[in-house]
């Protein structure tokens, strides 16, 4: 039967001393009779007086055998660093032995610190499946490296924190004042009781808690304090030096800052003392924290408080089955029977002795207390790796996510460079007003039949009657004008309409729409009509700079310019230069035959074909230009995200040099 005080389990953190082996430990007045009660799961356990560093068991990393339990080697590079920041270099030679260990440590820590900017500048803006759960993970990991691994891979040296948590009403702030035997953390019927948690310390190792390099984003506090971010220090003479209790909130909490407090401060202890009840050991919440302690390489006691002497025995041996199945059985176990607490709230000496022993014997054992600080430490390293690979898939995802939404809307804005393109060859846009008004403009019937023999007398008789008047085709100037805007609105309408439909249907892209982009810009109506305007005034420009050296232009005749260059625009919209085919020839091929042998006529079939050629890819040119500004309005929104084109790269490489880094330096003495 296993009664009040016993530890079970195969290895109960031997190094400091394994549980309730000799009848002194069971109590300290020397009572006896307690050693034949121990659950026959401890008959193998080590005897206290025969400590050394290696005893500590090795609770398993992810990798190695959950049942084997691997002596602990001190580093051979890392010397006496427990002790490097405190040793002052009295002299050169003294600098130098003390700098050679920390090689490595500083290796590593430069690693560390490289990944958590790497974690800390990744985001997941984009709203995917596995987005939320990368940022509270990637928080975590920051807030860990900031709170536990950077400053303790600094001071390796440093007291032993033991962070006791667990569910409501478990009686963590009871135990944690019985083991320093004063009311330091206020317990009570009420729920949740621990608010900000409190942590107590031997009065020499005070410094090192209130400096704050440890939970740096804790403020210090010597009172109570209902604040979330506060951390009350205290002290207790009775606490032995070098090792730290901290009453941590409830794990199981209503309160939501409670239970994200508790689980960060879980995730900086370097030994945590779960507590639970009879009634509550089976609860789901407290193993799924102890598994992720179990992942992350923390070393673990429990404390099973609150039991009914008459089934310890049952209920022990169904937990620590428990614990075997999860791959916990090396972690020692503390019974607790159902007791009356004293006049200040604390369980009786008689009862708390063994656990209260157990940490005296780790607190006193320097070279116990630095195997608990390796092999939590190097375990949590280690863990970094799987969980970061993890960030970068997400990342990843992210990546290949913003990229999805870029092509839905470039194909989107590719149609509409293919739609606009097609209709500068169909003939389209030489329908209805555009073919009237070029009709009047180049007139018909015999008109027609003397163009090709008479075109130098025709334009000087032209510019002779028109003296005075208006630039002749400035009603098919603007009929060209018109019909362009007309197509360009269509096509960024269809286009903005088919990309809205496209990141709607993506969850990423549906959370960066906003109504306005199922439509065009409010000011396209304005910029097309600035873009046709100028287009008609570039090919202008190209014809009076074409026809330069020929005498019919050269003379100035305003006429033969604007003459020609409509009839150049008219040229872009009709494929192969003027040669009619089918449906340019229902948008009448022979006013197109037409505009043909005035420009023949004018700078000859070559020149024609280059100068419709040039105008066309001026007018695509532009037009590409528009869409790609219409495009950016869904482009810029992804852009704001702030991806990088390989954002899982550099967490991987981050990550690698950290295990490389973690690995070399051996902290547990070995290389797994």
């Amino acid at each position: 039967m296993t009664t009040h005080g016993d530890a079970v389990g195969p290895s109960a953190l031997s190094a400091a001393p394994a549980a309730t082996r000799e009848p002194e430990q069971v109590s300290p007045d020397g009572s006896a009779g307690k050693k034949e009660q121990v659950s026959s799961t401890t008959a193998d356990a080590a005897d206290p007086t025969d400590r050394t560093e290696t005893a500590v068991p090795r609770q398993p990393h992810p990798e190695p055998d959950p049942g084997e339990s691997a002596p602990e080697k001190r580093p051979a590079d890392l010397g006496e660093a427990d002790a490097r920041t405190t040793t002052p270099p009295a002299t050169p030679s003294t600098a130098l032995e003390v700098a050679r260990p920390t090689t490595g440590v500083d290796r590593l820590a430069d690693v560390l610190g490289k990944l958590r900017t790497a974690i800390g500048e990744t985001a997941y803006p984009l709203v995917m499946p596995s987005a939320q759960e990368a940022q509270r993970i990637g928080s975590a990991l920051v807030t860990q490296l900031d709170d536990y691994l950077v400053p303790r891979l600094a001071r390796l040296d440093a007291p032993l924190l033991v962070v006791v948590g667990g569910s409501t009403g478990a009686g963590k702030s009871t135990l944690v004042n019985s083991l320093v035997r004063a009311p330091v953390s206020t317990a009570g019927v009420l729920r949740p009781t621990t608010r900000s948690p409190v942590l107590v310390s031997n009065p020499a190792d005070l410094p090192w808690f209130q400096q704050g390099q440890l939970l740096p984003g804790l403020v210090r506090t010597r009172e109570p304090s209902n604040e979330a971010t506060a951390l009350q220090v205290v002290s207790a003479p009775a606490l032995g030096a070098g090792l730290a209790f901290l009453d941590a909130p409830d794990i199981d909490s209503v309160v939501d800052r409670n239970r994200k407090l508790a689980a960060q401060l879980l995730a900086a202890a370097d030994l945590w003392l779960f507590v639970t009840t009879a009634a509550r050991y089976a609860d789901a919440v407290p193993w799924e924290l102890l598994t992720t302690a179990r992942l992350r390489g923390t070393v673990i006691a429990l404390v099973l408080d609150r039991v009914p002497p008459e089934a310890a025995a049952e209920i022990a041996t169904h937990l620590q089955d428990m614990l075997n199945v999860r791959d916990l059985g090396g972690a020692p176990l503390f019974v607790l029977p159902e007791t009356r607490l004293d006049g200040q709230g604390l369980i009786g000496e008689d009862v708390i002795g063994p656990l209260h022993d157990w940490f005296g014997r780790l607190a006193a054992d320097s070279n116990a207390r630095s195997a608990v600080v390796r092999q939590t430490l190097d375990g949590a390293i280690a863990s970094l790796g799987p969980a970061v690979a993890g960030l970068a898939d997400a990342a990843d995802e992210q990546a290949r996510a913003a990229k999805a939404l870029g092509d839905r809307v470039t194909a989107a804005y590719r149609t509409g460079r293919q739609t606009m393109a097609d209709g500068l060859r169909d003939g389209r846009l030489l329908r209805g007003e555009v073919l009237a008004r070029w009709q009047e403009f180049v007139g018909t019937g015999e008109f027609l039949k003397t163009l090709e023999n008479k075109v130098g007398q025709l334009r000087d008789r032209f510019v002779s009657a028109l003296t005075g008047r208006p630039l002749p085709g400035r009603n098919l100037q603007a009929a060209l004008e018109s019909q362009l805007v007309t197509l360009l609105r269509g096509i960024a309408a269809d286009a903005a309409e088919q990309a809205y439909a496209a990141w709607q249907a993506h969850p990423a892209g549906a959370a960066l729409l906003e109504p306005g982009l199922q439509r065009p810009a409010d000011d396209l109506p304005q910029r097309a009509d600035r873009l046709v305007r100028d287009w008609q005034q570039w090919v202008l420009g190209l014809v009076r700079a074409e026809g330069a050296e020929k005498r019919v232009v050269a003379r100035g005749a305003a006429y033969a310019v604007n003459g020609a260059g409509l009839a150049v625009m008219i040229a872009v919209f009709t494929s192969t230069a003027f040669i009619p085919t089918g449906l340019e020839v229902a948008a009448g091929a022979g006013s197109a035959v037409a505009a043909q042998k005035v420009l023949e006529a004018i700078f000859g079939d070559q020149a024609i074909r280059t100068l419709a050629t040039q105008a066309r890819e001026d007018l695509l040119l532009r037009t590409g230009k528009l869409f790609d500004e219409e495009a950016a309005r869904f482009t810029d929104r992804l852009a704001a995200v702030g991806l990088d084109e390989e954002p899982g790269t550099r967490l991987r490489e981050a990550a690698a040099a950290v295990e490389t880094a973690r690995t070399e330096l051996a902290l547990t003495g070995s290389t797994t």
